[in-house]
């Protein structure tokens, strides 16, 4: 039996209002925890800046100290550029990661579109080869590709640091995943238009593909600035090393570690990077929501 409300009443006025209260109460619980630990991931951060701002006798006579005794005390910074040719390293990994990254933004591109939206035979298992690619551990063609740059005398050569990672089978896979949500349609449009395939791709899929392309730029320059196995190996002088393995040299003297020289320097890797995902955070973020990668 339906109760009619009074003449007069308002329609919902007997439907109670939902409580808010305990709902906003474990938002800000849940706030307060991530920030929390947001904080604690930043203290291992803050404590390599703060020691690089240390001599050696103040990191080993007290190494729990948050503070250093001096922060207009920059003689580590100063020992990397002047005494460990830091400066040269920076140059060798700055030319790297270019490479890197360009040649993963384009070639990734093409592949990826390829597979997404171009038909051919064979383009299920050619992607299927991608996928398999990505789950094998570097390590285990770490010979092959030495004996390869062997051959062709790329050894001790910044173009045989960079070579094994023009093409990341990643990259492949977050264009292939995210131009896959373009719309048939909208490329249908421009082929009756009488546009060619290249002109589709560099007017209409590139601009679309920004988010991934910024999540591939920022992945594949993690990849080639952090690596420190490979460069260790093909470097086999002093010019032609790169950041990581210049830092090692460098902070070693003498059969000892010098700790300050050793934080200033994962500083100074550390700030491009920064300053790269600050600068493409907000495609980085919208490529990985949308590629499948989550």
């Amino acid at each position: 039996m339906t109760t009619l409300a009074a003449p007069g009443a308002h329609p919902h006025a007997a439907i109670p209002p939902r409580p808010t209260q305990g709902r906003s109460g474990s938002v800000l619980a849940v706030y307060a925890g991530l920030t929390l630990f947001s904080l604690l991931m930043l203290v291992p951060f803050l404590l390599v800046l703060l020691g690089s701002f240390k001599t050696q006798g103040e990191l080993t006579r007290d190494p729990g100290a948050w503070l250093p005794e001096s922060f207009a005390n920059l003689s580590n910074y100063a020992v990397l550029f002047t005494e460990k040719n830091f400066g040269r390293y920076f140059l060798n990994s700055g030319v790297v990661s270019v490479v890197v990254v360009v040649a993963n933004v384009l070639f990734a591109s093409l592949a990826g579109y390829a597979l997404a939206k171009i038909p051919f035979r064979g383009r299920s298992l050619v992607f299927s080869f991608v996928v398999i690619a990505m789950t094998v551990p570097f390590v285990a063609v770490f010979v092959p590709q030495f004996v390869v740059l062997v051959q062709m005398r790329l050894v001790d050569t910044l173009v045989g640091i960079a070579l094994p990672c023009l093409v990341m089978p990643i990259a492949v896979f977050i264009v292939r995943q995210f131009a896959q949500s373009i719309p048939d349609e909208l490329l249908e449009a421009a082929r009756i238009d009488g546009a060619s395939e290249l002109r589709i791709f560099t007017t209409i899929v590139m601009p679309l593909l920004g988010p991934a392309l910024a999540t591939v730029a920022i992945l594949t320059f993690l990849n080639s600035w952090n690596y420190f196995l490979w460069p260790l190996v093909v470097a086999q002088s002093a010019d032609n090393y790169t950041l990581p393995v210049g830092l090692a040299v460098a902070s070693a003297a003498a059969n000892t570690t010098d700790y300050g020289v050793l934080l200033a320097g994962s500083v100074t890797i550390l700030v491009p990077v920064l300053v790269l995902f600050l600068f493409l955070q907000r495609w980085f973020i919208a490529g990985v929501a949308t590629s499948g990668l989550k």
